[in-house]
């Protein structure tokens, strides 16, 4: 897969990191070839953020990337800022990249006088003037639909393949923590040539559920647990708690976004059945919770191939979540 020029790439293109994740937009300007652009976000003393783009955008395609993770709301108001401005700054097109997007959870009205945020915060960054979006392996995937622009619904699907192909799967199968995630790990299991379960799980409150059983067999198999987040941890232990009552063996713990909030690093830490947790760098992953079985994988690749493809006007299809042919799935970049 040959990537356009480097210095066509450079000219045209002007790429901005918000406040959450500056290591991955570096990586997705390393992928790409070119320099991350200067900004300054800083406060005045009533609170209120500045944000100052610190190159011209003017004729240029803008890329903005920031991950909603904590501080959400301050990254959400940054990011909404840095877009208002490209456009004001006559950027020719202005593409958010948002490896983490948290308010994917909020999709539905579940309870009486409350907010489809999701649908909210989409409304919010067409209104600020981006012209397209490109965000990750959502919690629920018809917040695709909530937007208004083109948006690039992309999967981490790669860099899993990738990594577990070197595995021995002699033995093992992938379990959804749930009936309604169960797509994303049969594409996983499919991929692997591996075997695909689920669980029966019930949420009765943010950071706790109930497991009723585990769908398919599992008994002296080992386990790939695959989710689209780890945020408390209260599903994967209820999981585990299933799994091991089913007869399992050794368990590896797979997600896209390791949020891991809360007191769920040391929930981690305390089952000895878990022998790897593989996760990605859509958030950033501080010291504090990189357990020594921990392996974070770069999605860099990813993005940065969307962002050339989409520059170029090339299909990005083989990288959107629920993509029909796994293997399309596993680029060669």
């Amino acid at each position: 897969m040959s990537r356009c020029d480097e210095s066509e790439l450079s000219s045209q293109l002007r790429v901005f990191s918000g406040s959450s994740h500056p290591e991955l937009a570096r990586e997705i300007t390393d992928y790409l070839g070119c320099e991350l652009s200067p900004s300054l976000t800083k406060r005045f003393s009533n609170d209120d953020l500045y944000v100052q783009l610190g190159v011209s955008v003017r004729a240029k395609a803008v890329v903005i990337i920031q991950s909603l993770c904590s501080p959400v709301s301050d990254n959400i108001i940054e990011m909404l800022m840095m877009v208002d401005a490209a456009r004001s700054a006559s950027a020719t097109t202005v593409h958010v990249v948002i490896p983490y997007f948290s308010y994917g959870r909020s999709d539905k009205k579940d309870q009486p006088r409350i907010s489809i945020t999701a649908r909210l915060v989409a409304d919010l960054i067409t209104t600020a003037g981006a012209s397209h979006v490109m965000t990750m392996t959502l919690h629920s995937p018809q917040v695709h639909g909530f937007f208004s622009i083109p948006a690039d619904h992309l999967t981490s699907h790669a860099v899993f393949v990738r990594h577990f192909r070197t595995k021995d799967l002699s033995n093992t199968v992938v379990v959804s923590p749930d009936i309604g995630h169960a797509k994303r790990a049969t594409k996983l299991a499919r991929a692997l040539g591996v075997g695909v379960a689920a669980g029966d799980k019930e949420r009765v409150a943010d950071d706790r559920v109930v497991v009723a059983g585990i769908i398919g067999e599992v008994a002296n198999k080992n386990v790939i647990l695959f989710d689209d987040e780890i945020a408390t941890g209260g599903s994967i232990v209820a999981m585990v708690d299933a799994l091991r009552a089913e007869g399992c063996k050794r368990i590896t713990l797979a997600c896209t976004h390791g949020v891991f909030s809360g007191n769920s690093i040391e929930r981690l830490r305390n089952i000895c059945e878990i022998d790897e947790i593989v996760t990605t760098n859509t958030v950033p992953i501080t010291p504090e919770k990189r357990l020594p079985n921990m392996t974070v994988l770069s999605v860099a690749p990813i993005f940065g191939e969307a962002i050339r493809r989409n520059l170029v006007g090339l299909s990005v299809g083989a990288l959107f979540d629920f993509w029909p042919n796994p293997d399309d799935c596993v680029p060669t970049w």
